[in-house]
């Protein structure tokens, strides 16, 4: 599989000349790094190559890299249904300058960029319909990237008295702040709201 995967990276290099920046096979799959201006000829070439034939899009994912410059990768997985393989494309991008959207190219990439665009804050020039898909119209900020707090920064509630849904800023009591990482196989020390019960 190694050495099929070797020539298929082989052949990439020849036909895609300087677009690609690196590539590497790690545990059995080819990843190739693309500059983000070159991504949509790049993945022409490989649905289109004969030797390719990577007709399926599979997903298309982010990953935050806050230290870096351009602090998130846009991964593209592919699927050959007709060869049985699969590649993974990445580019660099950040919070400000888009990716051109492949949404002409594969169809299915509409939904996946606009997850990317909820979840992460990636742009996408070209996108027919760029807005939040998972989170609701007036969220703020995006919840997988790495600096984005745990609890989120509103509550949402249902108000029985005022029969309606209620956005409310996260409040969060000091003693669910305080947590003992020295084992985890003892309680703490501190007696949470209610516990208190449980011993009498």
């Amino acid at each position: 599989m190694t050495a099929a995967l070797e020539d298929l990276a082989k052949h990439l290099e020849a036909e895609l000349g300087g677009k690609v920046i690196r590539r590497s096979i790690v545990l059995g799959e080819l990843t190739l790094v693309v500059a983000p201006e070159a991504i949509v000829s790049v993945l022409t070439a490989l649905r289109d190559d004969k030797q390719c034939l990577f007709e399926q899009l599979v997903d298309i994912c982010g990953v935050d890299y806050p230290e870096r410059e351009r602090r998130f990768d846009v991964v593209y997985h592919l699927l050959s249904p007709r060869k049985n393989q699969r590649i993974r494309v990445k580019c660099e991008a950040d919070g400000e300058n888009p990716v051109p959207s492949i949404v002409e190219l594969f169809p299915a990439a509409n939904w996946y960029e606009r997850e990317a665009y909820d979840m992460y804050g990636i742009l996408f020039s070209g996108h027919p319909d760029l807005r939040r898909i998972l989170t609701d119209y007036g969220f703020q900020g995006f919840p997988l990237r790495k600096d984005f707090p745990l609890t989120g920064y509103v509550e949402v509630r249902y108000d029985d008295d005022q029969k309606r849904v209620v956005y409310e800023p996260v409040k969060l009591s000091q003693e669910f702040r305080s947590f003992d990482f020295e084992s985890p196989w003892e309680g703490t020390e501190y007696v949470l709201p209610g516990d208190e019960k449980a011993k009498g």
